[in-house]
């Protein structure tokens, strides 16, 4: 969503590079950069406004001018400006002391509202909770039969008393209050510790939705209001969110259909026009693609900076940690990487989500979105066919794949055999890299980094000898050069004593750097 906004303002920081001094003129050019990006972006302009001129100010002040990097210290302050806009700090939901803890939402028809509500049940569920639905939406037809479906699919039991209507031409009978009522009752009975109230919405802001909106609200006095607000909305959505502010008070926003394309000026818009926070994100189809929004972690995301925490919880989340010991287990012993290895982590990788987007978190991942966008995330599904259209033997030693078995796996996978090719010569250099990277001999190609053994540099306790600098004479030179081949090429002493060793020393079969369990076919 922030694309457009992200490129505009990377391409504004890099006309600061290499200068070693700001002046006026500078400041006052990348502010104005900053103010196209953002009016662009359908930011508010009383927010625009506001922004530009914090960021001014402190590009003049003492902070830049006297700043080893000037043009570091304003990506800075764009940065910590742009937090504070979006929220300063993360919101979470404010438990009650006495259980259950009761959860309103409101917003427009089609932001989202009956979806998020089982986004939200299945995050609390996550989190150890144990929720309830209640299908207060009485007038949008089907909307209780959709909760129902989303609230099976998240495990999560829905409270819905009245059937509410099935089609346009019906008229709504049920009592939307009543229905609140009698679900938080319901909660406190079947001892849940949370409750979501689903109310209606409307096409547009009307007295009616607010009256009925304020009724539910007075009626079950919930510890959280969450006005739920489509981020494609554009500059609408301010006087939205001043219209429900001041007609149930909420207390935090939530934001849908984030994964959109349009500009995303909302995100940016609402936090500091209502003084409410954002508190929840809603980033996919999926009721897994909900996440607590950090203000912190979207303005990295904006800047090009990266998201690595997020994608850091992802992974813990989802990543299986008998199969994370497993692997560590494996590559501690020095054990061949089979395909078997790989489909496993093919798997693992599969279930933190799409690729795409966990690739958009990493730092400077603007620079390959082109390549993003045309990644087609079936490619997965083909790799995992042509590994499972092996034999055992085959994930085992992939080395015996002839022609005629690559024939029969691409025909297994319905591809061709020029991917199945591809694939086999992949996994080969996979295969060395975690080989060599396991002997301690680092990673092919890049510099030396600390582990075991000592990745690609000198062995830990091992003398670095540098050879000895050539004399500058071409005489001296020259018999230098001459001494050295005699010396390379004088006979060697051979070793007296046994084939294995000198005298009756003890035999170590460890000092042949064999294979691991070959040394069971040397027993004497």
């Amino acid at each position: 969503m922030f694309n457009s906004l992200s490129d505009r303002l990377t391409a504004t920081f890099k006309n600061l590079r290499g200068k070693g001094r700001l002046s006026e003129a500078d400041v006052d050019a990348t502010v104005r950069e900053i103010r196209r990006a953002l009016l662009d972006a359908d930011v508010a302009v009383p927010v625009v406004r506001e922004f530009t001129a914090r960021v001014r100010e402190r590009a003049l002040g003492s902070e830049v001018n006297e700043a080893l990097n000037p043009a570091q210290q304003i990506v800075k302050i764009v940065n910590d400006e742009l937090v504070t806009i979006l929220g300063g700090e993360t919101r979470r939901i404010n438990l009650a002391k006495n259980p259950p803890t009761v959860i309103m939402l409101a917003g427009l028809q089609g932001a989202g509202k009956t979806t998020l509500a089982g986004k939200l049940a299945k995050w609390l569920k996550a989190q150890g909770h144990s929720p309830l639905l209640v299908a207060a939406d009485l007038q949008r037809p089907n909307a209780v039969k959709q909760l129902q479906v989303n609230g099976e699919r998240a495990g999560v039991p829905v409270f819905a008393p009245h059937p509410g209507v099935s089609s346009e031409s019906e008229s709504a009978t049920g009592d939307p209050v009543a229905v609140a009522q009698a679900g938080v009752a319901e909660a406190k009975s079947k001892l849940h510790d949370v409750v979501i109230v689903d109310t209606a919405g409307r096409l547009g802001i009307d007295a009616e939705l607010m009256a009925q909106a304020a009724n539910i609200r007075a009626a079950i006095n919930p510890d959280e209001v969450l006005f739920v607000i489509d981020a494609m909305i554009g500059q609408d959505a301010v006087n939205t969110a001043k219209a429900f502010d001041d007609g149930v008070n909420f207390t935090g926003v939530v934001l849908s259909k984030l994964d959109g394309d349009a500009r995303g000026g909302a995100a940016l818009s609402v936090a500091s026009i209502t003084g409410k926070p954002v508190m929840f994100a809603s980033t996919g189809e999926s009721l897994d693609d909900f996440e607590l929004f950090h203000p912190d972690r979207m303005a990295s995301r904006i800047l090009d900076m990266g998201d690595v925490l997020t994608l850091i919880e992802q992974a813990e989340k989802n990543w299986d940690k008998d199969e994370a010991e497993r692997m560590a287990k494996k590559f501690a012993d020095q054990e061949d990487f089979t395909l078997d290895d790989f489909l496993s982590q093919m798997q693992q990788i599969r279930k933190m989500g799409s690729m795409k987007k966990m690739l958009m978190m990493m730092p400077g991942a603007a620079n390959i979105r082109q390549q993003l966008e045309n990644f087609d995330e079936r490619e997965i599904d083909r790799v995992e066919a042509i590994v499972r259209s092996m034999t055992r033997h085959e994930r085992v030693a992939p080395k015996i794949i002839n022609g005629s078995r690559r024939a029969r796996i691409a025909k297994g996978s319905g591809v061709h055999v020029s991917e199945v090719n591809g694939l086999l010569e992949r996994f080969g250099q996979a295969q060395k890299m975690m080989k060599k990277m396991a002997q301690g001999g680092g990673i092919p190609g890049m510099p030396g980094v600390a582990g075991p053994g000592g990745f690609g540099g000198a062995r830990k306790g091992k003398k670095v000898v540098k050879k000895k600098a050539r004399s500058g004479n071409p005489a001296k030179a020259a018999a230098e050069l001459r001494a050295a081949q005699e010396k390379s090429n004088a006979p060697k002493a051979l070793p007296t004593g046994a084939a294995f060793g000198a005298g009756n020393e003890e035999f170590d079969p460890a000092s042949l750097n064999l294979p691991k369990g070959f040394e069971k076919f040397l027993g004497k």
